[in-house]
């Protein structure tokens, strides 16, 4: 770090200016200013010179000042369906990383699966932040494309007309996943469904539905289960109820759950069930048996979001070229997928039948 950013220009401890962090930068603050509250603008180079004196003099934007006279906040809204879920903390660091960079502050919300409570929270915090980036909205389409009507937003993991959105194109996973389970031999597949309220479980069941027609194996459905590791148990006891020997779970942490729960019942993964999971979420290679699971580029996901959000929030008057991004998943095989074995119970009582569970 150079001398004349140890510490505060005038000796002081007070808090540093942009007038400050203009003149270690060795910029005018107006190019300051715009460097750090509309990236685009100002050329790399200095951006980055600008971006480093802010950082070095611990510079933090005065938010509340700079709304009353610029009717902007700096604050950017990030709502997740369950904070505690392993797959949103790449996404909030990707956010995260992509707005500090940016001068912009992140407000995290925990909407609970909770249509009513991420609705709620948008209206009652609208006027804290500038814009706002929805992971996985439990949001109905109406809904949805009203608020993005009246809110700069984007969506991440929604597909919704008139909203722009980041794809994680799980259901392409999901086809890849059906393809590893049909070259293994197994003629039918469950799939422990999510939550209802959630549009991509519907989309990985109609991928299922769809490939596994592609390769002749029976599709069947069971749930909705809670995307959490504690209902892993009652899906677990439901596959080996419908006799399958192949299960694709909504996520990892049902997935994770399901693995405790065959132990427990002394059911050899992937021996006598094959288990796949989706997201690739921290931990999901230290399970015994390590989990077969859809890698998907999460954090990349956040900042992509941001980028997208943040360009149409800028005020330079270009017009907003992307509406919608889409990111590729893969296949990720380990050891809790293997040869198909002979189901203990093909046509066991009360099993769900070919098609919609």
């Amino acid at each position: 770090m150079s001398p004349q950013l140890r510490g505060y220009p005038d000796g002081t401890d007070r808090p540093a200016t942009l007038a400050d962090v203009a003149a270690a930068s060795g910029v005018a603050t107006s190019t300051a200013s715009r460097a750090l509250a509309n990236p685009g603008r100002v050329n790399a180079i200095t951006r980055e010179r600008i971006e480093r004196a802010a950082r070095e003099l611990n510079y933090i934007p005065n938010s509340q000042a700079r709304a009353l006279t610029s009717g902007r906040t700096r604050c950017i809204a990030v709502l997740v369906s369950d904070v505690t879920n392993p797959f949103y903390f790449g996404i909030i660091r990707g956010t995260q990383q992509q707005l500090k960079a940016a001068g912009y502050t992140q407000l995290l919300v925990d909407t609970e699966e909770s249509d009513e409570l991420e609705d709620g929270m948008l209206h009652k915090l609208r006027p804290s932040f500038d814009g706002a980036i929805l992971a996985a909205s439990r949001l109905t389409d109406r809904r949805l494309t009203a608020l993005a009507a009246d809110v700069p937003l984007v969506a991440i993991n929604r597909q919704t007309r008139g909203v722009a959105n980041v794809f994680i194109d799980t259901p392409n996973g999901v086809e890849q996943a059906v393809g590893h389970l049909a070259s293994l031999g197994h003629r039918s597949i469950v799939y422990a469904s999510g939550p209802e309220t959630s549009w991509s479980n519907e989309r990985r069941w109609r991928a299922l539905v769809r490939t596994a027609e592609r390769y002749d194996v029976q599709a069947l459905r069971l749930g909705p289960f809670s995307p959490r590791q504690y209902a892993g148990a009652a899906a677990a006891d439901a596959v080996l109820h419908a006799g399958a020997t192949a299960c694709i779970a909504f996520n990892d942490l049902l997935a994770i759950g399901m693995l405790a729960r065959f132990r427990e019942r002394g059911v050899d993964v992937p021996g006598d069930v094959s288990l796949v999971g989706c997201d690739d979420i921290f931990g999901a290679d230290f399970c015994n048996p390590p989990l077969t699971t859809l890698t998907a580029p999460i954090e990349q996901a956040g900042r992509t979001a941001v980028a997208m959000l943040l360009a149409r929030l800028d005020d330079s008057g270009a017009p907003v070229s992307r509406q919608g991004a889409t990111l590729p998943t893969h296949l990720t095989v380990r050891a809790s997928t293997g040869p198909a074995a002979v189901a203990s119970h093909p046509t066991a009582p009360n099993a769900p039948t070919k098609g919609r569970g």
